[in-house]
């Protein structure tokens, strides 16, 4: 049984920073690309940061330069650095899990900035 966990959100102030951790188990972490989405009340899901399994990291244009998303093969986890976080970065964030067409998810993580 695949399970993705997320920790690490909370509540922060505008300009602070979180890191988010998920961890995976029931897979072959490493054979998977991993990946951090986050979705505000009233909208879709996006992507915030992608990173495969060879290491090439995707960034949405609004968070470039401020989050950075690494990997730990060895503890089946994928964190998220988030720095400089804005009221617009709130949301719930999920961690994704992808090889081909097989995709598991993270039940979320809440992360409120307050301005």
């Amino acid at each position: 049984q695949v399970q993705l966990v997320e920790s690490g959100g909370g509540l922060v102030q505008a300009g602070g920073s979180l890191r988010l951790s998920c961890t995976a188990s029931g897979l072959t972490f490493g054979s998977y690309a991993m990946g951090w989405y986050r979705q505000a009340p009233g909208k879709e899901r996006e992507l915030v940061a992608l990173m495969t399994t060879g290491g090439v990291t995707n960034y949405a244009d609004a968070v470039k330069g401020r989050f950075t998303i690494s990997r730990d093969n060895a503890k089946n986890t994928v964190y998220l650095q988030m720095n400089s976080l804005k009221p617009e970065d709130t949301g719930v964030y999920y961690c994704r899990a992808l090889q081909l067409i097989r995709f598991y998810w993270g039940q979320g993580t809440q992360v409120t900035v307050s301005s």
